[in-house]
């Protein structure tokens, strides 16, 4: 957070790949959120249910720290675990959409499938937040399961679902108010895609900011998505309730002491939480 603060006293740019913040389906609705069309948000739901991630076979020559490095999403230090490498892309689309970052998380997970690296497969955190917005925030990497990857928001006055495809809003009895309305293909018909993709408009937008002196900074919301979802794993990992306090009062560091290009400590070391009955 300090850093982007840096960056905007110093007028520079910061795109962080969030780039749900860029998708123009995302963008429209929560133009409509902002306008009332849902009411006052009550609570939510968050996903990123999919199968296992790629992993990298170590090759003869490597040391441990370089197969680590090229295997980086399954290690803990490096990646975060998945709910932070990525499922912070839901997390941050329901702190967008609120304004808000939770004030506590508490939460399980645990390794069931999982045989590569030292993460969890699975997590499922209950976010609190200032006004008792509960969010529930599900992530799984686990194949052959039910999968989804999307949001839900809960309001007064409606709903609304949204995932990479698009973003609909619904009366309270199910009626759909709201649906982005995407522009028609060469032939004029109707299609469900824009020409260019948010990975590609994250981009441009950076590029126009800079071109034209107008700098965006998405530091700070990213770091505090990301913190959200940091929180959730150490919840997770501990079985404890975790404030938002102690997550920016913590030193906690996961990286090696000393980064070199030579051996590691590759034991998987997985998270316990509690404590096993006593024996009657």
């Amino acid at each position: 957070m300090a850093t982007g603060k840096k960056a905007e006293s110093l007028g520079l740019c910061v795109v962080a790949g969030t780039q749900r913040r860029h998708q123009r389906h995302y963008l429209k609705t929560y133009e409509q959120v902002l306008n009332g069309e849902i009411g006052e948000i009550l609570a939510a739901n968050c996903y990123w249910n999919g199968g296992k991630l790629w992993h990298v076979n170590r090759k003869e020559g490597w040391t441990d720290m370089e197969w680590m490095i090229r295997n980086w999403v399954n290690w803990l230090w490096l990646s975060g675990d998945h709910i932070v490498e990525q499922h912070v892309h839901n997390i941050d689309v329901i702190n967008w959409f609120t304004g808000k970052h939770p004030v506590k998380a508490v939460g399980f997970g645990s390794r069931q499938r999982r045989i590569t690296g030292d993460q969890y497969d699975n997590f499922s955190i209950d976010f609190i937040y200032d006004n008792e917005i509960r969010i529930h925030s599900m992530c799984r990497q686990i194949n052959d399961c039910a999968n989804s990857v999307s949001e839900y928001i809960r309001g007064t006055d409606g709903y609304l679902t949204s995932n990479s495809r698009n973003s609909k809003i619904f009366t309270p009895d199910g009626t759909l108010k709201f649906e982005y309305p995407y522009p028609e293909d060469e032939e004029n018909e109707e299609t469900n895609k824009v020409k260019i993709g948010p990975y590609v408009q994250e981009h441009i937008d950076l590029v126009t900011a800079i071109r034209t002196n107008q700098p965006i900074n998405e530091a700070e919301n990213v770091a505090v998505s990301n913190m959200t979802a940091i929180m959730g794993r150490i919840s997770a990992y501990t079985g404890k309730e975790v404030t938002w306090e102690e997550m920016m009062n913590s030193d906690l560091s996961l990286g090696p002491k000393q980064y070199a290009l030579g051996p590691m400590d590759l034991t998987p070391d997985i998270p316990i939480p509690g404590s096993s009955p006593k024996e009657s």
